[in-house]
């Protein structure tokens, strides 16, 4: 069952890929008390989210924080290491927290996991971002298979 707006988040234990090395994250610790815009991708220096999705969000960063966006959060089915250096790779360590789902049991959890296995990746995300305040989706845009229009940075700002 795929999650949906007015769903809550479920539980889950995600790791940040942060300067001082990996940080174990609860859900709870990301998202309660905060707005967060909130993107996942298929996979970390891939064409699609290197080139256009991770740098929409760094683009409209200051203005999502301008509509009340107290974190923005980029999540891949990935390990930490890899997503922080995907980070610096991008430049985003100080605006985007970046996070790994090391097993995809939050994505799987979601209803939102893929099977990538004829690119060679196995397990992935969906592409798709959400809102979510205080743990609660409010949006949710899901990407049909091999589009980039829904998930954008700017595709969000407008919701906010």
């Amino acid at each position: 069952m795929t999650i949906k707006v007015g769903d809550k988040l479920p539980a889950a234990q995600l790791i940040a890929g942060t300067a001082e090395g990996p940080k174990p994250m609860s859900t709870d610790d990301i998202f309660a008390g905060k707005k967060v815009a909130f993107f996942a991708v298929p996979g970390a220096f891939t064409p699609t989210c290197s080139a256009k999705h991770v740098p929409g969000f760094k683009e409209h960063a200051g203005e999502m924080k301008a509509k009340g966006v107290d974190a923005i959060v980029c999540l891949s089915v990935n390990d930490a290491f890899v997503m922080k250096a995907w980070g610096e790779n991008q430049g985003v360590m100080d605006t985007i927290l970046m996070v790994a789902d090391p097993a995809g049991d939050f994505t799987k959890a979601l209803g939102l996991e893929m099977d990538a296995s004829k690119f060679g990746l196995g397990l992935r995300s969906q592409r798709y971002s959400m809102v979510v305040d205080d743990g609660v989706v409010k949006e949710l845009n899901v990407e049909a298979p091999g589009e980039f229009k829904v998930s954008a940075a700017d595709y969000m700002l407008a919701q906010l």
